[in-house]
């Protein structure tokens, strides 16, 4: 009986085998075919470019310098101003060092020691000229010797003036202690307050920047473009500006200087480029903005083209699979162009008529 039983069951589980098998075989055949999306080549503008990224800087800045040692007692400009060449810009008080008095003062005791001997033999000599002791020619010899003493010590005095006071009462109304700007445009920067001490420029100091000024109307771009990327660039090349603090404003630039020479940065060689930005009459920039660059290596306008995702490639060779009948494909060879890295131009091999598989 349990026997029977159990060849019962063993039947009826391979009887449920097949009815299975039989069910999902036939939802199989239900399930509806695989249905390709097909697109057709288009005309595109295909730009390539590379990005080099740096800042907004004017063409030409000034840094206006003290020529003289002191405490900055007066400031006639702030940034934001515009000014002129001439214009006054800031005034010195005129703080001499110990060892610059004292020169001064020794220049002019020695200048006058040297005048009044002159000054002395110059009488001696007019006395002896008087007695016909001596001729005319040495006579005014001498008179020469003293107006050159003479001249020797108002220049000590006047030096020692300057040392002083930072004015000369010789001089007349220039005053060395006020301090000129030397060029016109806006200014940027005083990096000094009233109080500050300042040193003058000379041949072995820089000297203190009273104030830094630029013409505002002429602005470049500087920036950096990879080693990769700089053997593909040119001098007038275009580029385009996107303004980091401007989000919905971009300035056309052209490429004016590429550096001969790189420089490491993060370990990446790095060459310095510089470019003309066309600035529309009354738009203004400000010093230092964040600035992206789009340079323009190559371009093709309104040529044909399909997605780089819809190429196949077999032993470097693309292709693409065009359909001949409907949902029915063959592999096509085609020859490539200018790509942007999206999209690429279609020299030969296809039409815009022609439906190919999409990937």
């Amino acid at each position: 009986m349990i026997k029977k039983a159990f060849v019962t069951l063993f039947v009826l589980a391979v009887v449920a085998g097949f009815i299975g098998t039989g069910w999902f075989l036939y939802q199989k055949n239900q399930e509806p075919p695989v249905v390709y999306e097909t697109v057709k080549p288009s005309h595109k503008d295909i730009v390539k470019k590379t990005v080099a990224t740096g800042s907004i800087n004017p063409r030409k800045e000034i840094e206006i310098k003290s020529h003289v040692s002191g405490v900055v007692d007066e400031l006639y400009v702030q940034p934001g101003d515009q000014i002129e060449v001439g214009r006054l810009v800031a005034k010195i008080r005129i703080i001499p060092s110990m060892v610059q008095l004292n020169n001064a003062q020794s220049s002019v005791k020695a200048a006058q020691i040297q005048f009044d001997t002159a000054k002395r033999e110059a009488a001696r000599q007019k006395a002896m000229f008087e007695q016909k002791l001596i001729s005319e020619t040495e006579y005014l010899g001498f008179q020469d010797t003293m107006k050159i003493e003479e001249q020797d010590l108002a220049n000590a005095i006047s030096h020692l003036e300057v040392v002083r006071e930072g004015v000369s009462k010789s001089a007349g109304t220039t005053e060395s202690n006020l301090i000129y700007s030397t060029a016109s445009g806006m200014v940027l920067d005083v990096p000094i307050e009233i109080g500050n001490f300042v040193i003058e420029s000379n041949t072995f100091n820089d000297g203190t920047t009273i104030a830094n000024v630029a013409d505002m109307n002429e602005m470049i771009f500087e920036g950096w473009v990879d080693e990769s990327e700089v053997g593909k660039i040119r001098q007038g090349l275009p580029l385009e500006l996107q303004i980091g603090a401007l989000d919905k404003e971009s300035f056309g630039a052209a490429l004016e200087f590429i550096a001969p020479k790189g420089v490491e940065q993060d370990g990446a060689i790095q060459f310095e480029i510089r470019a003309k930005i066309d600035l529309p009459s009354g738009t203004f920039l400000r010093a230092g903005y964040s600035a992206n660059a789009d340079i323009v290596l190559d371009k093709r306008e309104n040529v044909l083209a399909v997605r780089e995702a819809d190429l196949i490639f077999e032993d470097d060779k693309p292709f693409v699979e065009v359909e001949v009948a409907e949902q029915s494909f063959e592999k096509r060879a085609v020859e490539l162009g200018l790509s942007d890295g999206i999209h690429v131009e279609v020299l030969a091999g296809l039409d815009a008529s022609t439906a190919i598989k999409k990937n």
